[in-house]
């Protein structure tokens, strides 16, 4: 588990997940040409839990989800 500062809409928060969430939402922000902070913020203005950590790790999950099923 890492905590991690990070600045969301303006103001900075600590936010702790497995180092395995940290790269994959880095890679989730590089493949859509923004920042992991600019990622969060996303997150987070579309979250429907009450807890941020659990928000991001679901995203994570979503977007691999998602990534893996077949088209057409």
């Amino acid at each position: 588990m890492k905590k991690r500062s990070v600045k969301i809409a303006g103001h900075a928060t600590s936010i702790s997940l497995e180092e395995e969430f940290w790269a994959a939402l880095k890679n989730l922000a590089e493949a859509q040409n923004m920042s992991i902070n600019r990622l969060i913020t996303l997150i987070d203005e579309k979250r429907k839990t009450t807890n941020l950590s659990s928000a991001l790790r679901i995203y994570v999950l979503e977007s691999l989800l998602n990534e893996k099923k077949p088209s057409g």
